[in-house]
């Protein structure tokens, strides 16, 4: 019973940081707008099909669900804005325990993002 609208807010919400990751580096685009297409194919069909149908968008998500892959630009732009950001968080931030968690996420998202399918 309240599984749609807890797949409608979630979505909402991945929707909301995707866009804002499309200026922000340290924040991923991708990862959210595929989790607001999952969530929105829950709950919201006429959103789900808004998000197929976007020109940005669209494209991304069809080649996620046909084929768990991303574009081979797309991923590198990823992989070099990603350690970019990481390196200048590492670099400013002012504890030695912040640095090293710093480090251990940026790894994990590295090598999972490494590890992904190009078209």
């Amino acid at each position: 019973m309240l599984k749609r609208p807890f797949y409608f807010v979630l979505g909402s919400l991945a929707f909301v940081l995707g866009l804002i990751g499309i200026p922000l580096p340290v924040l991923p685009t991708t990862p959210f707008i595929l989790l607001a297409a999952f969530c929105f194919a829950k709950s919201s069909p006429r959103f789900h099909q808004a998000l197929l149908n976007h020109q940005w968008f669209g494209p991304m998500i069809h080649n996620w669900q046909k084929n768990r892959s991303i574009a081979k630009p797309t991923k590198q732009k990823a992989l070099l804005m990603m350690s970019c950001a990481f390196c200048i968080s590492i670099y400013w931030a002012p504890l030695l325990w912040i640095k090293a968690l710093l480090l251990v996420c940026f790894l994990c998202l590295f090598f999972w993002m490494l590890r992904l399918k190009e078209t």
